[in-house]
């Protein structure tokens, strides 16, 4: 191999090394621009993302990594109704009127202070709430609720 060979060589390898590393360098770009679409609404801060590794290279990588939110919109999204659905169990649970104890919806009465919560309907044996005028299950009147037909 003569001396103008082997130049001609390294200048090969030399251009494929540069080719992978301008490869690379773009990649980083590229990566972190679709890392901060997932993460963040806002243009301006996609745009900036983007151009920290395309300056600083696999530096800015770095410093993007550090700076960038903890979670995707999408990890935020599911996070936001984990929260709302175990919020509305805690709500939904039924609570004494007399003492502001918790109850459940099969009991009778308070445990704590006796305030009666519910009653027997009298045909079918189902709870009712103590408003109420009529069996949703059986359609037996409830004695002693009001009666709602016009009277002449």
């Amino acid at each position: 191999m003569n001396l103008t060979q082997l130049d001609n060589l390294f200048l090969y390898f030399a251009a494929l090394f540069g080719a992978t590393l301008v490869a690379l360098w773009l990649s980083l770009v590229f990566w972190t621009y679709r890392d901060i679409r997932s993460r963040s609404y806002d243009r301006l801060i996609h745009i900036l993302a983007a151009l920290v590794p395309a300056l600083l290279g696999p530096l800015g990588l770095v410093v993007y990594l550090v700076l960038r939110p903890p979670q995707t919109l999408e990890e935020a999204y599911q996070r936001t109704l984990e929260e709302e659905a175990l919020l509305s169990q805690i709500e939904d649970r039924a609570v004494c009127p007399g003492c502001n104890s918790r109850t459940q919806n099969g009991w009778q009465v308070c445990p704590k202070c006796l305030t009666r919560l519910r009653k027997p309907c009298l045909r079918c044996g189902k709870l009712l709430e103590l408003n109420w005028q009529v069996c949703p299950h059986c359609a037996t009147p409830v004695p002693g609720a009001r009666s709602e037909s016009p009277s002449p």
